[in-house]
Parts: structure tokens; C-alpha cells; sequence
């Protein structure tokens, strides 16, 4: 939101100076959509010429912005001179914990992915300090090697399953790692030592949903990621649905079948006892097969079972059937209560591709109410198991568009 304020004094120059860095901040969030000339900005925002160029100036000299002359008005003519984020200048540092992997990326402010390491893990349920170990040599890797390349990390947000306490970085529980009252966001920050970015927590499936909600570009959406668990988040109007106590989304725990499947939680029948991806590897194979070896990277096995149902095997083709019905009840249940526009499969989902979707997008418009599903489109995810670890970094890069001047990286 722009603002303009006029007035004389030292509590007015105050004001004109908050005023300023939120415009400032405003310009920059507003090249977050895609580089802008000076004029575009002007019209865009209703800002004068003038005015535009000094909060444009401002964000070069912080070195979060730059000019690139290769945009043309129409393609024709003198070319405008565009200004763009600046690659490359700062990134955040997004982690997953995953109960398979851990993952580390960095985004900078254009939203390229400045660095994707994964390494597969094997938790002690008993110990979780060798889970921790690990993930401090790799987020210790991406700092040595992000610095060497002249980028600033702002902070590491890590992805954690689970409750999660987002303001002291606890994780309450994760009962599919054995974790409770766990301060993960101290005993990371311990491992990094001095001079470590701020660590802080959130929850995997909540984060994976900023991430997806900026790829779709939609007001309303609900996401839904598969992997040991089921999770997923609720975007309405723009906004993350975040819940009383912060713990929306727990979609996994819907007791679809009171007699059905004991699930960590306690309770019995939940809703990925029924499509989480034990679930569906059992169903896909035998506890010998490859495909179900968890030394082997999931990745690659998740890769063998498509291939398996693409060359028609009946097993695996009648796993993909099992469980897309199972996600079209639970999905048919949540399109008639949230009505989104939109529905992503994340995780573990979006690897079975369209022969999972197809089945699903027809369980979905017999269960839902409203004629056609009301509109509601279901889709593959675009970043599958990316998409915490992404949507991690995206909220450190946050701070960034909030508050430029306190975030910049001033250039030589």
C-alpha cells in the first residue's frame, strides 16, 4: 500500500521517512511480478516520474535492484530501460526435514534457485542428534558456498513436519520422526556457530503451500502433499490460513474409516493412513522389491513405480487406482467445505502424474456438490518435493521485500 504524508518538523520528517521506505518497499515487491521500466512503475503505482526514480535509485544503491536495457515497449523503437531484481545479490536458505531426506535451496530475489542439495537420511527416532548433525554440514556447505559466489544469505528457515511452534522454533511434535518439544530453530543455530544467519521454524507443509500459491497465481487455493504423512494448507483471498492455534492444516489426520489403519497420531483411519506413501508402496509392491528398499533414494523409487504403471504392470496400476479414490474422498470432503479454486498434489502426487490425477479429478466432480466441481481445478504440483524447502527460503526473502533498507547489500 502506497502512502504520501506532507508536513515540517522533526516528527514530520520522521513520518516522511517511514513513509519513504515503505515505498521503497512497495517498489520493490512490486518487481516481484517481472522487470518494469520506470514509466510502467509510475502508471502501475500512480507515483509521479520523479518520485519513482529516487525509490528506484534508492534500491539500486542497496544492490537489490538493477537496470537491463534489454526490454523493448511494444518491441519496437528505443528501448526502455528496465529495472529488475537483481540476481544473484541476496537469497534465503530454505531446509526440509524430511522423514526421507534433507534438503537445502537457496532462492535470490528474481526467484531462481541459486543452490539444490538433497542428501537421503535414516532417522534414529531414539536420537535425533545425527538428523541435526547432517543438516548443519549441509546448511554450513551452502553458506561456504553461497558467500564464496559474492551472495548475502538473509536467514535459514527450516521445514519441519509436524507442530511447530513458529514464534520460539520448537517443534511440538512430529510423531512420524518420533520428535516432540524439540527446539530445533537453538540447537541449529548452535551447530552453525557465531556469525550464522537467524535460524527459525515452520511447518513443511505450510511453507510448501507459499510456495505452490506463488507458482499457481490464484487468491484461493488448497494444497495437498503426500510423503510418509499427509499434509497440506489453505490459501484464501491471498492468505495463508494459519488457525487459532496456528495448526491448520493437519489434513492428514481426517478419520475418514473409524476402522481402518492404526496411525501414528493415535487415532484410527486417518486420511494418510488410507494415500500416504507407505500406504501406496505397500499396495505397489512386496517388502523385498526394490521399490520399496528405503536405502535407495525415493526419488529414483518413485521413478521406478511410474515406469512400472506406464509399461502397465497390473500391481502398480492398481495401487495408482486405490489411491487416487482414497484422495477423491478426502478431497471431495474438502472441496465442498473450502470451495478453492484450485487444488495442487504435491509430494509423493505429483510424481504419479496424470494417470493418478485423471482418476482423482473424476472422484472429486462425483463427490462435490456444486455442478463441475464448482470450477475447482486439480493439478499436478510443479515442484513436487521442492516445494517446503522452497517456500522456506521465499519467507526469509520476505524480510527482504518488507524492508529493503534494512536488507541491502550496498554495492562497490
Amino acid at each position: 500500500m502506497l502512502t504520501a504524508g506532507s508536513g515540517t518538523g522533526s516528527g514530520d520528517a520522521a513520518a516522511r521517512g517511514a513513509i519513504r521506505r515503505n515505498n521503497v518497499s512497495v517498489v520493490l515487491r512490486h518487481l516481484r511480478r517481472g522487470a518494469r521500466s520506470r514509466t510502467e512503475i509510475s502508471r502501475d503505482l500512480g507515483l509521479p516520474n520523479s518520485t519513482v526514480s529516487k525509490l528506484v535509485g534508492e534500491l539500486v544503491e542497496l544492490g537489490l535492484v538493477t537496470d537491463d536495457e534489454r526490454r523493448r515497449a511494444g518491441g519496437i523503437g528505443r528501448p526502455h530501460q528496465a529495472v529488475a531484481l537483481r540476481a544473484g545479490a541476496r537469497c534465503g536458505l530454505g531446509v526440509e526435514i524430511s522423514v526421507n531426506y534433507i534438503r537445502v535451496i537457496a532462492l535470490d530475489l528474481p526467484g531462481d534457485v541459486l543452490l539444490d542439495d538433497r542428501a537421503p537420511v535414516d532417522h534414529d527416532r531414539r536420537n535425533h542428534r545425527a538428523t541435526l548433525d547432517l543438516t548443519a554440514d549441509l546448511v554450513a556447505a551452502a553458506l561456504t558456498a553461497l558467500r564464496a559466489t559474492g551472495t548475502a544469505v538473509t536467514g535459514v528457515t527450516v521445514a519441519a513436519p509436524g507442530h511447530v511452534d513458529r514464534d520460539t522454533g520448537v517443534v511440538r511434535l512430529a510423531t512420524n520422526l518420533g520428535w516432540s518439544d524439540l527446539p530445533l530453530a537453538t540447537e541449529l543455530a548452535d551447530r552453525l556457530g557465531p556469525g550464522a544467519p537467524l535460524v527459525r521454524v515452520d511447518n513443511d507443509a505450510r511453507l510448501g503451500t507459499v510456495a505452490e500459491h506463488r507458482v499457481a497465481h490464484v487468491p484461493s487455493l488448497l494444497y495437498l502433499t503426500g510423503e510418509v504423512g499427509v499434509a497440506g494448507g489453505i490459501v484464501v483471498d491471498d492468505t495463508l490460513v494459519l488457525g487459532a492455534a496456528h495448526s491448520a492444516g493437519e489434513l492428514g489426520h481426517m478419520p475418514l474409516d473409524p476402522r481402518g489403519a492404526a496411525c501414528p497420531c493415535g487415532q484410527r483411519g486417518c486420511f494418510e493412513t488410507m494415500v500416504g506413501l507407505g500406504t501406496f508402496l505397500s499396495y505397489a509392491a512386496d517388502a523385498t522389491d526394490p521399490l520399496r528398499d528405503q536405502r535407495r533414494d525415493l526419488e529414483e523409487r518413485l521413478a521406478l513405480g511410474t515406469a512400472r504403471a506406464a509399461a502397465g504392470d497390473a500391481r502398480t496400476v492398481r495401487a495408482v487406482d486405490r489411491i487416487a479414490a482414497d484422495l477423491g474422498l478426502g478431497l471431495g470432503l474438502l472441496v465442498n467445505v473450502l470451495d478453492p479454486a484450485v487444488v495442487v498434489l504435491g509430494g509423493y502426487f505429483s510424481h504419479l502424474g496424470e494417470p493418478l490425477l485423471s482418476r482423482v479429478r473424476a472422484e472429486v466432480t462425483g463427490r462435490v456438490l456444486a455442478p463441475h466441481a464448482g470450477g475447482c481445478d486439480v493439478r499436478l504440483s510443479r515442484l513436487g518435493f521442492t516445494a517446503a524447502a522452497r517456500g522456506a527460503a521465499e519467507t526469509v526473502l520476505d524480510d527482504v521485500f518488507t524492508d529493503p533498507a534494512a536488507f541491502g547489500v550496498p554495492v562497490p
